[in-house]
Formats: C-alpha cells, sequence, structure tokens
C-alpha cells in the first residue's frame, strides 16, 4: 500500500511540474507534426550552407528571445500592432540577424503541420540545431513553447545585458533561469561562434584600463581592424576567437591567454568565481559540452507560456 501510494505520487508530482512548466515535452509533437525537427535540421544545414555565420546568428537570436518576457518569440513581432512595440527597436538588439529565416522555416512548417508549432519552438530548434552543425554537442530540448501576443523595445532596453557588463551581474542574469554556477559560465561558451562588432570593443582597445589585461599582440591584431576610437560603420566585425565558425572550446583556451575579444571574456579569466571553471572547460572539451547542453536546454525553457497565455502564430511576424 505505501509503494503504491508512493506511486501515485510521484505520478501527481510529474503531471504538475509538466503542467507548471507550461507543458513542454520532449515528445510534443509526436502525433501533431513528428517531422518537425527533421524539417528544421533540413532547413538549418542549406541556411548554413550558404552562410556559415548564421549559426551564431540563431543562438544569439535565442537568448535576446529568452531574456524578454521569456522564450516566447516576442523579438519577432513587428510595431504594425499598436499593441506591440517591436524589440528590434531596442539598441540592445543591434546585430541579431536571421529572423526571416525563422518566418522561412514556419512557412514551410505550416505546409506540413498547419496551426501546430510555434515560432518559439522554432527558435529554439534553430539555435540547437546550429550548436550541432558546427561541432558541438547533439542537444535534446522538450518542446510546446507558445508564442506571445505582446512586445516591448522598453523591456528589452531594461532586460538586455550591455556589452560592459560585470561578471557578478551576469551570473545573477543566468541563475534567474535557473542556472547553476558551471552552467552559467558554460552558456557563455557560445561566445566560441561569430564575430564581434569592432563599436563594442573600441573601449577596450583605445580607453586605458588597467585592469583589463587584454594580451598586447592581440589587441595590437584588434586594432589594425577597429583603427580608429570612432568606428567608421557600424558593420566592422572582427572573429570571436581562433575558430569562429566551430563550437569547441577554443573560447576559453583563448580568454585564458589574455585573447577575449569582449570585456566580460576577460574578466571570466579572471574573476576568482570564474577562473577555476574557466580552466576546467578549457582543459576538457567533452565536460564543456556536457555542461553546456545542461545550460542550454534551461535557457531555452525560460519563462515559456501555456496555450492561454500565448498562442500558434501562423505567421512569426505577427499575432494571430
Amino acid at each position: 500500500m505505501g509503494t503504491s501510494f508512493l506511486l501515485l505520487v510521484t505520478v501527481v508530482m510529474g503531471t504538475f511540474i509538466r503542467v507548471h512548466e507550461a507543458q513542454l515535452a520532449y515528445d510534443y509533437y509526436k502525433f501533431s507534426c513528428p517531422s518537425v525537427e527533421a524539417i528544421v535540421k533540413t532547413e538549418i544545414v542549406k541556411i548554413f550552407l550558404t552562410d556559415v555565420s548564421a549559426p551564431a546568428a540563431f543562438i544569439r537570436l535565442l537568448f535576446h528571445d529568452c531574456q524578454v518576457q521569456g522564450c516566447d518569440a516576442s523579438i519577432l513581432l513587428t510595431s504594425h500592432d499598436l499593441a506591440c512595440n517591436s524589440e528590434m527597436e531596442s539598441s540592445r538588439n543591434f546585430g541579431i540577424r536571421k529572423l526571416e529565416m525563422i518566418n522561412h522555416i514556419k512557412t514551410i512548417l505550416e505546409i506540413n503541420c498547419p496551426g501546430h508549432v510555434s515560432c518559439a519552438d522554432i527558435i529554439a530548434l534553430a539555435a540547437k540545431e546550429s550548436v550541432f552543425i558546427t561541432g558541438g554537442p547533439e542537444i535534446k530540448i522538450p518542446l510546446g513553447r507558445k508564442d506571445s501576443v505582446t512586445c516591448s523595445s522598453q523591456q528589452a532596453d531594461a532586460n538586455l545585458p550591455a556589452a560592459g557588463i560585470g561578471v557578478p551581474k551576469l551570473l545573477q542574469i543566468f541563475a534567474s533561469h535557473g542556472m547553476t554556477h558551471k552552467e552559467s559560465i558554460a552558456i557563455l561558451g557560445a561566445h566560441t561562434l561569430g564575430v564581434g562588432h569592432c563599436i563594442n570593443i573600441v573601449s577596450r582597445l583605445y580607453d586605458a584600463n588597467p585592469s583589463d589585461q587584454m594580451n598586447w599582440g592581440f589587441k595590437g591584431l584588434l586594432r589594425l581592424k577597429c583603427p580608429t576610437r570612432v568606428p567608421l560603420t557600424n558593420l566592422t566585425i572582427v572573429p570571436n576567437d581562433l575558430t569562429p565558425f566551430a563550437f569547441d572550446n577554443q573560447y576559453f583556451k583563448n580568454i585564458l591567454m589574455g585573447k577575449g575579444l569582449f570585456g566580460i571574456d576577460s574578466s571570466l579569466s579572471r574573476d576568482p568565481q570564474t577562473m577555476p571553471v574557466v580552466r576546467q572547460f578549457a582543459a576538457d572539451q567533452n565536460y564543456f559540452f556536457q555542461v553546456f547542453s545542461s545550460a542550454f536546454v534551461k535557457l531555452s525553457s525560460t519563462k515559456v507560456l501555456t496555450q492561454r497565455e500565448g498562442e500558434v502564430r501562423r505567421q512569426c511576424y505577427h499575432r494571430n
């Protein structure tokens, strides 16, 4: 009788947890759209073959979406609706790309599974496929996110971290997503992909800051790529690390050598809270992949909406 009672409690609690997490499930589309992950994977491969920088853009898009209101595709909504002030109008979303590709994938899914797959799930799937296609871990994520009917550039201004954010604040942000200390550091390893804009790093190159221990040779190289204190164009870019199109642990190796692109990268390698973990990840790529995978699931499950709170948009840019 005691065993039966415990089993009943376990089942009930499991049901409660699923409901509490907005009914996310690993087999959410088993009957309504069983081919969803295969379709997204195929499209991401096609995009990658024409633009090797696309995976970094999809991963960054996920973070910028989840950081404002939660993982609800609110970042895709335009300002045409009076009830919505597009998050893309925020300066904190400078450089965010590939929104149109999410809508492209949505169009294909509407042909195959009309009205079932949310834009929020497509963003999450595109990001996790981007990690894998560039050499990173294969991550299984639960699905069932619903799309927001609201958006706010003011919330984007308030919630997206500034380029000069420090370690304590960044750890606090990721802790709010339920991440452990190591997971918070691992998720920053996504910086191993892609590029940065000169406008976000020139203060490190031309303003004296004794505490910013950037490698002098690396600083000289960056100054060649970003030759003026005020960039001539916002489009001038530099690679994040030595392997900007491969998902690996090179990011952590670089920052230990003083070759981190952003101020937060440099701080991670020196802060006593984070330096030991940085060393672990630099020494063991498989361990980094393991912790990153766990962090990714938590990030992509942040404040997801239930059916009552959101909807499955027919077009990603507009409410139904």
